[in-house]
């Protein structure tokens, strides 16, 4: 059992990450309060991170991953697949208009197209990069948002 520094509660070993240099081989901070720290930081500090992802991907052994994980992900979800063709072919046939500007943020930024619901493909919300992965990381810490 350990008490974590940041949230004051005791806890058992397994629940703080491994950490050589410490005395007993675990960092003085619970995983959870590890993570929030670790999205607040990244958060604050969001172009420095940017860059050195956008350096980090472009690696070649990095690309192999990423065209991996993307054929695996092409296989399990089709519909997700069948939803990103339909958009592309509505943009290239005029029946879908990519907006200039992020309607999040309202810069003049490249947007994706969102889909809150893969079986109405055409149905989307268009976002920058950033809002784009502001909205994921949203729902996905605090679930689903009304």
């Amino acid at each position: 059992m350990k008490t974590c520094f940041k949230c004051h509660h005791t806890k058992p070993l397994d629940e703080f990450y491994r950490h050589p240099r410490m005395a007993d081989g675990h960092l003085n901070k619970c995983i959870a309060c590890t993570r929030v720290d670790v999205r607040l930081n990244r958060a604050l500090k969001d172009e420095q991170y940017l860059e050195y992802d956008r350096l980090r991907a472009s690696r070649p052994e990095r690309r192999a991953d990423a065209a991996a994980r993307l054929r695996r992900s092409r296989r399990e979800h089709p519909e997700r697949d069948a939803a990103h063709r339909a958009v592309a072919r509505a943009i290239r046939s005029g029946r879908l208009v990519r907006p200039e500007r992020c309607p999040g943020c309202g810069e003049a930024k490249p947007v994706h197209a969102h889909h809150e619901d893969y079986g109405e493909p055409l149905k989307v919300t268009w976002l920058c990069a950033r809002c784009h992965r502001h909205h994921h990381a949203v729902r996905s810490y605090f679930g689903e948002v009304a």
